[in-house]
């Protein structure tokens, strides 16, 4: 997500993280959307007149996919947002997504990108926002894993890293990030009252099953699960906090499961620390772009009655 600042450190006391970090890890993810391609989600389902604006970070905006239409946030022609508008028939599209952007950047400009708010009006119909992981210290995670990992290769170094205080850092920096996305979709709901409002959750990037792949992906052996269950954290805060901000969810781990950053370069949908595809390192390429677009496809296809107010 080229995060450009470290998680944050702000801890409260032990027990409340302990306490908070022990009832997320214990809550069960509920079963997604199935995955359908852009084509069969979108079939049937024109949305002549809807007026959609695509707010998010690098997850979004698909650095270094073809075309790249803009260089400030590395934003592709042909990340879920445009396939989602083309397979939708919108009336009006803006794509204001942007590579390193946290919830920070929903209100103030980023390079030559405005603050991504800005881009919500009154007449909007749809919104799709994919937020939170440079919130939670996603690229810093990935490079202190990868620099810790040939201390134990096999063991767990980076999950004893990120406990060493008595608690897990990345769960809590999670926690810390959950009211930062509530606050995001407060604001786009009084921007745009009348808008189907939905939150992108994050693709699989690791093994499901808890395997590794090193040197690919350059992990020690027991902090691969620790990383996917990190992941799929992230994932059920946004759902939980898009079902307590009147917005949808979309699962995109779920489709992008057998994909990810370990499977071969005509398997995978999601780029190693290395890429063979146009993508930035541990982030979506092109297959990929079109998996999340299709399970956004998906839920838009539901139709109103899952348009929550």
């Amino acid at each position: 997500m080229n995060d450009r600042t470290g998680p944050e450190n702000a801890v409260p006391r032990r027990r409340g993280a302990t306490a908070l970090g022990a009832a997320l890890s214990s809550c069960a993810l509920v079963a997604g959307v199935a995955a359908a391609t852009p084509a069969e989600a979108g079939e049937g389902h024109s949305a002549h007149g809807v007026n959609y604006v695509a707010l998010g970070d690098s997850y979004t905006s698909g650095p270094l996919i073809p075309q790249q239409v803009d260089a400030n946030c590395a934003r592709s022609d042909h990340n879920y947002p445009s396939i989602t508008a083309a397979a939708r028939k919108v009336a009006s599209f803006t794509d204001v997504s942007c590579s390193g952007a946290k919830t920070d950047e929903m209100w103030k400009a980023q390079g030559t990108n405005g603050p991504q708010l800005d881009a919500v009006k009154r007449d909007t119909d749809l919104v799709t926002l994919q937020i939170g992981g440079n919130d939670m210290g996603f690229g810093p995670i990935i490079a202190t894993c990868a620099g810790l990992s040939s201390k134990d290769l096999a063991g767990n170094p980076c999950q004893q890293y990120y406990g060493a205080a008595g608690y897990d850092q990345l769960t809590l920096n999670i926690l810390q990030t959950a009211p930062k996305v509530a606050r995001v979709l407060r604001e786009v709901h009084a921007r745009a009252p009348h808008a189907r409002v939905v939150v992108v959750g994050y693709p699989d990037l690791l093994p499901d099953d808890g395997s590794g792949c090193y040197p690919t992906v350059p992990f020690a052996a027991k902090d691969f699960p620790y990383l996917r269950d990190t992941g799929k954290r992230l994932n059920l805060m946004l759902r939980t906090v898009a079902f307590l901000n009147r917005a949808e969810y979309v699962d995109t781990y779920g489709p992008t499961v057998g994909h990810d950053m370990c499977k071969a370069p005509a398997d995978r949908w999601i780029e190693p620390l290395r890429p063979t595809s146009p993508a930035a390192p541990a982030h979506p390429n092109a297959k990929g772009q079109e998996a999340m677009a299709g399970a956004v496809l998906a839920e838009l296809g539901r139709g109103a009655g899952h348009h929550r107010h």
